[in-house]
């Protein structure tokens, strides 16, 4: 039995999102895992390095799965390339340590959301971007994220209302940068909670509108309570950018 490493990209506007979930085939992880049981002929689980929700792409989704095959990898990886749909790419394959698991082995990982920041529209972008057509203050939305660095418990910006693991995450950098009139906010940490980063995304929209104040992000903090942040970030200006090991 070999343990292998799949690298992905996906556009993910037509799915449910990464993980199966019984009632659809449209996930990312069971087209995966029904092309991949195919192609072995036998049953094979796929790993991903964490979820995506529906709407939300990956520019880099590594995974993991066991099975036993003689296939070496490039021949595998044309195989998988060769029956994906457009907008799926299969990135590379390896071989990986018996150990290695996608998800479990990963350290750190980062997601980076996109905001078109104009009142005139842009159609190329909209499925590949949230949008703000007011002025937004980046410099209180810097100062906003940085007193949100670190490792906090995070019941604020999740979406469950209950948690049977703990909320604690460990927030390492947030990065704000401006392309003409695109945003870019990547996040890096070492994990993140169901819809965190795209609370995350809308309480630093409405810091950039003075709906609210920089200051008040450690008293959002303590709260631990998801009516204290801001609005939930559209899916599609969600990306999964990069995972390390």
């Amino acid at each position: 039995m070999r343990n292998f490493k799949l690298c992905l990209s996906y556009d993910g506007s037509r799915y449910r999102g990464w993980q199966k979930q019984g009632n659809t085939p449209d996930t990312i992880q069971e087209k995966l895992e029904a092309l991949l049981s195919r192609l072995l002929e036998q049953p094979v689980e796929l790993h991903g390095s964490g979820r995506t929700d529906a709407g939300v792409h990956a520019r880099c989704q590594t995974c993991s799965f066991r099975a036993d095959t003689s296939l070496p990898c490039p021949r595998l990886l044309e195989l998988i390339r060769s029956h994906l749909p457009e907008d799926i790419g299969a990135l590379s394959l390896e071989e990986a340590e018996p150990s290695f698991h996608a998800r479990l082995s990963c350290r750190k990982k980062s997601y980076v959301y996109f905001i078109w920041n104009s009142s005139s529209p842009n159609v190329f972008y909209r499925k590949y971007s949230g949008t703000c057509p007011e002025a937004l203050d980046t410099e209180a939305m810097e100062r906003a994220a940085r007193l949100l660095l670190g490792e906090h418990d995070f019941s604020s910006f999740c979406s469950l209302r209950r948690m049977k693991k703990s909320a604690v995450r460990r927030l390492d950098s947030v990065d704000i940068s401006r392309s003409g009139d695109m945003l870019r906010l990547e996040f890096t940490g070492s994990g993140f909670l169901y819809n965190m980063v795209r609370i995350l995304v809308g309480t630093l929209i409405e810091v950039g509108r003075a709906q609210r104040r920089a200051e008040d992000m450690p008293a959002l903090l303590a709260a631990r309570d998801r009516q204290a942040a801001g609005f939930t970030a559209p899916a599609q200006g969600l990306f999964l950018w990069e995972q390390r090991y």
